[in-house]
Protein backbone atom coordinates (compact mmCIF):
# COMPACT_ATOMS: atom_id res chain seq x y z
CA UNK A 1 0.00 0.00 0.00
CA UNK A 2 1.40 3.35 -0.83
CA UNK A 3 1.22 6.42 1.50
CA UNK A 4 1.77 10.38 1.05
CA UNK A 5 3.48 12.34 3.24
CA UNK A 6 1.98 16.26 2.49
CA UNK A 7 4.26 18.55 2.32
CA UNK A 8 2.88 22.48 2.68
CA UNK A 9 5.06 25.02 3.02
CA UNK A 10 4.50 28.76 2.91
CA UNK A 11 1.30 31.21 2.81
CA UNK A 12 0.00 29.91 -0.66
CA UNK A 13 1.49 26.31 0.03
CA UNK A 14 -0.87 26.22 3.19
CA UNK A 15 -3.58 28.32 1.32
CA UNK A 16 -4.09 25.51 -1.47
CA UNK A 17 -3.20 22.62 0.97
CA UNK A 18 -6.01 23.61 3.47
CA UNK A 19 -8.16 23.65 0.02
CA UNK A 20 -6.64 20.46 -0.88
CA UNK A 21 -7.75 18.52 2.59
CA UNK A 22 -11.24 20.40 2.30
CA UNK A 23 -11.68 18.32 -1.16
CA UNK A 24 -9.79 14.90 -0.41
CA UNK A 25 -12.31 14.71 3.03
CA UNK A 26 -15.41 15.62 1.34
CA UNK A 27 -14.64 12.84 -1.32
CA UNK A 28 -13.74 10.48 1.20
CA UNK A 29 -16.67 11.48 3.55
CA UNK A 30 -14.54 13.05 6.38
CA UNK A 31 -15.90 15.35 8.24
CA UNK A 32 -14.29 18.43 9.91
CA UNK A 33 -13.23 16.54 12.97
CA UNK A 34 -12.05 13.44 11.50
CA UNK A 35 -14.83 11.17 11.78
CA UNK A 36 -15.81 9.44 8.66
CA UNK A 37 -19.79 10.02 7.59
CA UNK A 38 -19.52 8.79 3.62
CA UNK A 39 -22.10 6.84 2.19
CA UNK A 40 -20.14 4.56 0.40
CA UNK A 41 -17.31 1.95 1.53
CA UNK A 42 -15.70 2.99 -1.68
CA UNK A 43 -14.77 6.03 0.24
CA UNK A 44 -13.11 4.51 2.71
CA UNK A 45 -11.18 1.85 -0.01
CA UNK A 46 -7.39 3.49 0.24
CA UNK A 47 -8.10 5.79 2.50
CA UNK A 48 -5.01 5.37 4.98
CA UNK A 49 -2.92 6.34 1.59
CA UNK A 50 -3.56 10.06 2.63
CA UNK A 51 -4.66 9.84 6.25
CA UNK A 52 -3.36 7.59 9.30
CA UNK A 53 -6.46 6.43 11.64
CA UNK A 54 -6.20 7.56 14.76
CA UNK A 55 -8.21 6.33 18.25
CA UNK A 56 -11.82 6.71 18.56
CA UNK A 57 -11.93 6.17 14.22
CA UNK A 58 -10.47 9.50 13.72
CA UNK A 59 -8.46 10.16 10.38
CA UNK A 60 -5.43 12.72 10.37
CA UNK A 61 -4.11 13.88 7.47
CA UNK A 62 -0.49 12.25 7.27
CA UNK A 63 0.74 16.02 6.46
CA UNK A 64 3.22 18.72 7.73
CA UNK A 65 2.68 22.88 7.44
CA UNK A 66 5.24 24.60 7.31
CA UNK A 67 5.70 28.48 7.19
CA UNK A 68 8.06 31.25 9.01
CA UNK A 69 5.54 32.50 10.93
CA UNK A 70 2.16 31.29 12.43
CA UNK A 71 -0.21 33.91 11.19
CA UNK A 72 -0.81 31.31 7.54
CA UNK A 73 -0.83 28.66 10.28
CA UNK A 74 -3.45 30.28 12.52
CA UNK A 75 -6.00 31.07 9.19
CA UNK A 76 -5.33 26.97 8.18
CA UNK A 77 -6.32 26.17 12.46
CA UNK A 78 -9.24 28.32 12.11
CA UNK A 79 -10.61 27.16 8.49
CA UNK A 80 -13.53 24.65 8.09
CA UNK A 81 -11.07 22.00 8.52
CA UNK A 82 -8.42 23.07 10.75
CA UNK A 83 -9.25 21.16 13.75
CA UNK A 84 -8.38 17.88 11.89
CA UNK A 85 -4.40 18.48 11.70
CA UNK A 86 -2.34 17.18 14.29
CA UNK A 87 -0.78 20.09 16.03
CA UNK A 88 2.54 18.82 16.09
CA UNK A 89 2.51 18.64 12.47
CA UNK A 90 2.25 22.88 12.32
CA UNK A 91 6.22 24.11 11.79
CA UNK A 92 6.96 27.16 11.95
CA UNK A 93 9.29 30.26 13.16
CA UNK A 94 8.88 33.18 14.58
CA UNK A 95 12.48 34.28 15.26
CA UNK A 96 13.13 36.42 12.65
CA UNK A 97 10.16 38.18 13.96
CA UNK A 98 12.28 40.34 16.36
CA UNK A 99 15.49 39.65 15.32
CA UNK A 100 15.32 43.44 12.91
CA UNK A 101 14.23 46.75 13.57
CA UNK A 102 11.88 46.78 10.29
CA UNK A 103 7.86 45.86 10.87
CA UNK A 104 7.23 43.71 8.61
CA UNK A 105 7.29 39.69 9.53
CA UNK A 106 8.27 36.79 8.28
CA UNK A 107 10.13 36.16 5.03
CA UNK A 108 10.64 39.89 4.77
CA UNK A 109 12.59 40.10 7.24
CA UNK A 110 14.69 37.19 6.10
CA UNK A 111 14.82 38.96 2.71
CA UNK A 112 16.43 42.60 4.32
CA UNK A 113 18.60 40.98 6.19
CA UNK A 114 20.26 39.58 3.57
CA UNK A 115 19.86 42.14 0.88
CA UNK A 116 22.14 44.61 -0.32
CA UNK A 117 20.69 47.67 -1.88
CA UNK A 118 24.30 48.66 -3.43
CA UNK A 119 24.75 45.47 -5.02
CA UNK A 120 21.27 45.22 -6.52
CA UNK A 121 21.64 48.80 -7.77
CA UNK A 122 25.30 47.87 -9.33
CA UNK A 123 23.58 45.43 -11.26
CA UNK A 124 20.82 47.40 -12.78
Amino acid sequence: MREIVHLQAGQCGNQIGAKFWEVISDEHGIDPTGSYHGDSDLQLDRINVYYNEASGGKYVPRAVLVDLEPGTMDSVRSGPFGQIFRPDNFVFDCRLRHSTPWPQDGCHLHWQQHCNPGALQAHL
